[in-house]
């Protein structure tokens, strides 16, 4: 079951995000897991806003449960804003179980100083 949590990216600006991830109460090993995160406009647009991997940086992931989400200011600043989209944050295991961790709306909002 995968938690909803809504993200507010600023146009410009460094997204990072912790979010830790426990079973009955205790953190979950990360450490041999991969992720993935996109943002679209809407679940069945065909595009992608953002595209995350665990393997290109973008998604952090530690044997304390802790996964660290970061969009740099230049992927920030190409979004277009103001604008609205969904997302969705999976783990994979290494026996290639995919886990939905994370799902919910995304507000981009636009950057004034350039």
């Amino acid at each position: 079951m995968a938690f909803s949590y809504n993200l507010t990216i600023n146009q410009g600006e460094t997204f990072s995000k912790d979010f830790t991830y426990t079973a009955g109460g205790n953190a979950v090993d990360l450490s041999s897991h991969t992720a993935r995160m996109q943002v679209r406009t809407s679940y069945d647009a065909a595009t992608t806003l953002v595209s995350l991997t665990s393997g290109a940086g973008d998604i952090a992931l530690t044997a304390a449960g802790v996964i660290t989400v970061t969009i740099s200011a230049t992927a920030t600043a190409a979004l277009a804003a103001p604008n609205n989209g969904v997302y969705d944050l999976e783990i994979i295991g290494t026996d290639s179980t995919v886990t939905r961790l994370l799902q919910g709306n995304v507000s981009i909002t636009p950057e004034v100083t350039k």
